[in-house]
């Protein structure tokens, strides 16, 4: 079981973790909800309708990896359109954006906070490490968190694709990326084995 993850009987998965692996992951979970940013404050409204209609930004994020976390919904990164066609998918963008980031901000903090939690809940169990073992709802916030930071990890070091990837590997021990890549590479196979588990 060390560095992955196994099926539970009855749903859920467990991960055997020494105590820096508990703490990388909990430090890049906090930092992914510092990035984020915060949830509604006091000043949130008491009336759930009001918060289900309440509007988001409608332009797109200018940190690189908030970016990647919340992209356009309607412009192809790969195509070249035409000015008036650019212009009708910045505005659909716009439009989906104002809807929908509030939203998916709170799913991505939502489930960075359960990552927190479940491994401040192991570490005060005791020290040395230990087994973490998660619901099928748990394993599948872990799942969207471990994206989450690989995709923020990856915008960091300019990962666009495969080949990026396999570059990393061949990095000289003395670059300064290689603790990112070593973290990036290490949460990769911990998030496909999680998805091992959740399969049929």
């Amino acid at each position: 079981m060390p560095g992955q993850f196994e099926p539970l009987p009855g749903g859920g998965a467990a991960v055997a973790l020494d105590d820096v692996e508990i703490s990388i992951i909990r430090s890049l979970a906090v930092q992914l909800l510092e990035l984020i940013g915060p949830g509604p404050g006091a000043d949130a409204s008491d009336d759930p309708l009001a918060d289900l209609f309440a509007e988001g930004p409608s332009e797109p994020p200018a940190d690189p990896v908030l970016k990647r976390l919340f992209p356009d919904a309607y412009i192809d990164p790969e195509g070249t359109p035409q000015a008036a066609e650019a212009e009708e998918q910045r505005a659909h963008s716009a439009e989906f954006r104002r809807f929908t980031e509030n939203d998916l901000r709170a799913g991505k903090r939502e489930n960075a906070l359960a990552v927190v939690r479940s491994l401040d809940a192991l570490a005060s169990a005791g020290t040395g490490g230990a087994v973490l073992k998660l619901s099928a709802e748990e394993s599948r916030q872990w799942l969207s968190c471990l994206n989450d930071l690989r995709l923020a990890i990856g915008s960091r070091l300019d990962i666009a694709d495969e080949d990026d990837t396999d570059l990393l590997y061949r990095l000289p021990d003395e670059d300064p990326r290689k603790p990112m890549v070593m973290a990036y590479l290490w949460l990769g196979g911990l998030q496909e084995t999680l998805v091992g588990t959740l399969l049929p």
